[in-house]
Parts: C-alpha cells; sequence; structure tokens
C-alpha cells in the first residue's frame, strides 16, 4: 500500500500536526489500513532521512470518518505533557460540523452520561448512575442554518469517544452522514464533522500554540 503524502499544518522539533483526511485512521487495527501515524512517520523519515524505529507520540485520536488536526508528538516529553493536557483538558478544541435539523437556541451547552458498548463501538446517553457512566459537557453555537440542516461551531470540554456525535444526535440533531447516529443522510462513510482548530500550552517552550485546518469545501 502507498503512504499518502502528509499535509502538514505544523512542525517543530517536539510537535508535528497533521491534516487528518475523513476515511483514515488515527492508529492501526484489526483492518491493517494505512493510518496517519504511518503517515507521519515517512513524513518524518524522508524529510530528516531517518533509519530504523521513528518515534511518533499519539496524544490524542480523531474518529475514522472525522477530518481536521491531528497532533502528534515527536519526543516522549512532549508526549507525556501533552497527554497530560489532554487529560486536563486543557485544551481547547473547536469543531465545525453540519447537523440535520434546527437547535432551539443560537447557543447551548450540554450535559450529558454517556457509556461506551466496546463490542459494538456505540456509545450511548444513559443515567449518571450506571456503572461506567462518564460525564460529558459541550457548547456550540449556530454558524448558519439552512434546507433544514444547520451549521455548528462545538467546543468539547471533555474528551470521550464519540461525544459530539452522541450529545448532538441525543438533542435530535444528528451530524450528516452519521448513520450510526441517526442520520438519515449518506455520505459514502464521510460525516460532516471536522475538527478545525487546537489551542495548547507549548509543552517545552510554554507559549500558547493555535493551529487550524482549513474547512473542507463540503463543509463550507
Amino acid at each position: 500500500m502507498t503512504i499518502p503524502e502528509a499535509d502538514v499544518l505544523f512542525e517543530d522539533n517536539h510537535l508535528l500536526a497533521l491534516w487528518k483526511p475523513a476515511g483514515m485512521l488515527t492508529m492501526g487495527d484489526e483492518t491493517g489500513d494505512i493510518t496517519m501515524v504511518d503517515v507521519a512517520r515517512e513524513y518524518l523519515r524522508v524529510k530528516y532521512h531517518k533509519p530504523g524505529n521513528i518515534y511518533v507520540g499519539v496524544v490524542h485520536r480523531l474518529d475514522r470518518p472525522v477530518s481536521g488536526v491531528l497532533l502528534f508528538a515527536r519526543t516522549s516529553k512532549a508526549a507525556a505533557r501533552l497527554s497530560d493536557q489532554f487529560r486536563r483538558n486543557a485544551i481547547q478544541k473547536t469543531y465545525r460540523a453540519v447537523v440535520e435539523g434546527t437547535p432551539p437556541t443560537t447557543e447551548a451547552e450540554l450535559t450529558d452520561w454517556l457509556l461506551k458498548d466496546k463490542d459494538v463501538n456505540v456509545v450511548s446517553v444513559v443515567d449518571q448512575s450506571i456503572s461506567g457512566a462518564q460525564k460529558c459537557v459541550l457548547r456550540y453555537r449556530v454558524v448558519e442554518k439552512q434546507s433544514g440542516l444547520s451549521q455548528l461551531d462545538i467546543q468539547p470540554l471533555t474528551g470521550r469517544s464519540h461525544q459530539i456525535r452522541v450529545q448532538l444526535a441525543n438533542q435530535e440533531l444528528p451530524i450528516v452522514g452519521d448513520g450510526k447516529y441517526g442520520s438519515t443522510i449518506r455520505r459514502g462513510g464521510r460525516i460532516a464533522l471536522h475538527a478545525m482548530t487546537l489551542e495548547f500550552e507549548h509543552p517545552t517552550l510554554k507559549t500558547p500554540v493555535r493551529i487550524e485546518a482549513p474547512i473542507p469545501a463540503d463543509l463550507a
């Protein structure tokens, strides 16, 4: 399999941020398909003429059908410090989504308790008393409404698996193309969700960093 060329959004001695296309895995799974880790390693191998195994630290993930900013660490020190920022929800993430339906208000904050069924890779909204349920919070703002669809900017305040997809679907606002969570529109495996920006503290310089991935034409 041919490894695609990397679309680099940011790079220095400790960090590498790539534009992840929809349909590509962040890390390997049972399919054996090419991943963004493969893309990052190949980019670093060619650019820096590195032999052997190349360190690429995975500090967060994007679901396969989602596009946008994907951040990797190039050193173990950066990986540890970035992972800690993600754990503490100290990294500000902004997503753009197109959903079916119209939100009742222009802006809102949603709080739900989610539970993941790992056997079928599906997340559900449950009562907070259920064992294993995790509290999830996001904020959204309506950008545009047209023809029964709404474009939203979303800031997840927690980082749970499928969180944005499930919380919006629970409000009867499924993301376009997301058949797993109730969308009636099919887009060939792509869902209308894009990781637009990441803002965080540089792991060694301690300066603010903002990385932006241009919004794809089909979400603009």
